[in-house]
């Protein structure tokens, strides 16, 4: 039986490896900034409160700043509709209905689109978690295991560090990779899409996303299954073994290119 897109993507003799490992190794291959972290959704708030060392918010936050807690504070912290603030941040992750008010997009027209039929089409495109499945979410750095095992892996990376990320991830089994922009509310590109779908899904931090979780300006967002780590690792190890590391360090733009572009483009050799 032919195997799936997504099983050509995994290899399953590389999914032993731990959050701390899995941590340890994309620090050493890509020299992250900003700590990997997990997120799971719940079932029931009792299922959340298991989660060891959770942090609960005392204020009304969004989804970005919770995400960004783990991310840039290091916490674990844990949340159910009634701390997140409006609508938009809820459907995302499924604690909302995606309903036809929601699906208006009124409170964006004349803010972030010229037009109602413009609001209503960014909502009608966002890739949500379907809403009634789930009471709670939390977010931990992976490497701390507490919410093992995760529903997705959120790494925040420069694009010279993502594009390393998803050579790794296309090392073996080779899928073109395709990901769209809905613009503002990006985070339905990222953790909405791959909670949804459960595939890898980059996106472009959004207005809301730095301004409030604190993206760096020149972070990208990759949003990926567990599953899928161990496979990036194996692929960058090899890249790397082949020269093909990171940082990129710059060739020059007046250099005759033929030299370098025989090392890397030609037969594989290690180092």
């Amino acid at each position: 039986m032919p195997m799936s897109d997504k099983e050509q993507l995994i290899s399953t003799d590389q999914r032993s490896m731990d959050g701390q490992a899995i941590v340890d190794a994309l620090n050493r291959l890509l020299r992250l900034r900003t700590t990997p972290v997990g997120m799971k959704l719940f079932r029931s708030g009792e299922e959340l409160a298991a989660v060891p060392r959770l942090r609960r918010p005392q204020a009304i936050h969004t989804t970005d700043q919770i995400v960004g807690m783990a991310a840039r504070n290091g916490w674990t912290v844990g949340i159910t509709a009634d701390d997140l603030v409006g609508e938009q941040c809820k459907t995302v992750i499924g604690l909302a209905p995606r309903d036809g008010e929601w699906l208006s997009g009124k409170r964006y027209h004349g803010v972030w689109y010229g037009d109602k039929d413009s609001a209503a089409a960014h909502q009608e495109a966002m890739d949500v978690v379907p809403f009634g499945q789930y009471e709670a979410m939390a977010v931990s750095p992976l490497a701390s295991r507490r919410l093992d095992p995760v529903d997705i892996c959120l790494i925040y990376a420069t694009p010279a560090q993502m594009i390393l990320f998803i050579n790794g991830l296309q090392w073996t089994g080779y899928k073109k990779l395709d990901w769209g922009c809905v613009g503002e509310s990006s985070c339905a590109d990222s953790w909405g899409r791959a909670l949804k779908t459960g595939e890898p899904s980059l996106s472009i931090p959004c207005y809301a996303e730095r301004r409030y979780g604190g993206v760096m300006e020149d972070e990208l967002l990759m949003a990926i299954p567990p599953d899928f780590l161990p496979k990036v690792i194996h692929g960058l190890e090899h890249l790397a073994n082949n020269g093909l590391r990171y940082p990129i360090p710059p060739y020059g733009v007046n250099t005759d290119a033929r030299a370098g572009l025989g090392y890397s483009y030609d037969e594989a050799r290690t180092e």
